[in-house]
């Protein structure tokens, strides 16, 4: 076992809802159940789900997202500043999709922001708890959104400004996050990217140009320049997961690695579950000091991969980067939204098995 996170055995945050928090929410939008109430249910399927994580062997828990509907959406809009709408020009492969952020004003964090879901996590795990954040870019609405953007941000370096945080002014948004959260002893966080190349150019944030390593390793540096000792930060790359389906495919091209590999995190979340993702060659980049987590096993599906072959994509890794530089988890989350993703809770919780199983043969933790 590493001495501290990211460990060899690793998952990216959100799981299946039980069935029972789908009823007793479905009661709650209905005004049939009291937000307190609901909380309690909340509050005992979490601790249940942590101590699932727990006995499997895993030493970060999360809380699976269990008060969440959208991973990134109900973090969003407790920003000031940021609105959903249903904005045409971003497809996933699936029906009912979610909406897409919108900016009606200057873009302000002005409290805390999940910061007692942390809390009420932190204790009831070891000590070694984990939340999921949206990255910058997903402030961003999409380019046929571009005009109200505009509309309150003539000078588009103003709106990343606000968003991640120019680093003399603790104020902005994802910055001021941050701070709330350092507060409430945050030990492990995921910070998802936008994935680096889409099917679609419609897909691409209307601030983001084709080509956008810089810009992005200045924002995601800002928001966590001057991090306390003790908060580990990592960067996930995902290729879309909203009810088992996708939204941008191919391999890691070297320009986009370079500027991923530079951003000031801990380690990267990187996902290879799938032909869509290319090959392992742009671990050859990663820099000295720096860990990659495996995306190995799909959260797409409920086929369970085979130990062999999860050590041998390993072993197939390790020829670019060190071996102790590497860890193993899913893909991305079982749960991105509330939907989940097409498959069982026990196949879930064994795909979870597998990763542990995998770690301890590969690495003896």
């Amino acid at each position: 076992m590493t001495a501290g996170p990211p460990f060899r055995a690793e998952h990216v945050g959100s799981l299946l809802r039980p069935a029972e928090l789908h009823r007793t929410r479905a009661q709650a939008r209905a005004g049939a159940l009291s937000a307190g109430d609901l909380r309690v249910l909340e509050d005992r399927l979490i601790e249940r789900a942590v101590a699932k994580q727990e006995a499997i062997g895993l030493h970060v828990v999360t809380d699976g997202e269990y008060r969440r509907d959208f991973w990134h959406l109900d973090f969003l809009r407790q920003l000031e500043g940021v609105g959903l709408a249903p904005i045409a020009g971003v497809k996933f492969h699936a029906e009912d999709v979610p909406p897409m952020p919108t900016v009606t004003g200057r873009v302000r964090c002005a409290g805390p922001i999940m910061a007692e879901d942390f809390q009420f996590l932190r204790i009831g795990g070891d000590g070694r708890a984990q939340a999921d954040d949206p990255g910058a870019g997903h402030a961003a609405p999409p380019r046929r959104a571009e005009r109200d953007l505009r509309e309150h941000y003539p000078d588009l370096a103003v709106f990343w400004d606000d968003v991640a945080g120019r680093v003399p002014r603790g104020d902005r948004a994802h910055r001021r996050r941050r701070v709330h959260l350092s507060a409430a002893r945050r030990r492990e966080l995921l910070l998802p990217l936008r994935s680096h190349r889409a099917r679609r150019p419609a897909a691409r944030a209307a601030t983001t140009p084709p080509h956008c390593p810089a810009p992005t390793r200045r924002r995601s540096t800002r928001r966590f320049a001057g991090r306390p000792a003790g908060m580990t930060v990592t960067m996930h790359t995902c290729r879309g997961n909203f009810r088992s389906t996708w939204l941008a495919s191919g391999g890691y091209e070297d320009a986009v690695v370079e500027a991923m590999f530079s951003t000031d995190v801990d380690a990267y979340f990187m996902e290879w579950d799938s032909e869509r993702a290319g090959g392992f060659e742009p671990l050859r980049l990663l820099p000295r000091g720096k860990t990659v987590v495996l995306g190995l096993v799909t959260t797409k599906s409920g086929a369970l991969e085979p130990r062999t072959a999860l050590a041998r994509r390993i072993d197939e890794a390790a020829r670019h980067v060190p071996l102790d530089r590497l860890c193993l988890s899913p893909q991305c989350g079982f749960a991105s939204t509330h939907h989940g993703n097409t498959l069982t809770e026990d196949e879930q919780w064994r795909k979870l098995e597998r990763v542990v199983e995998v770690a301890r043969e590969v690495w003896g933790a």
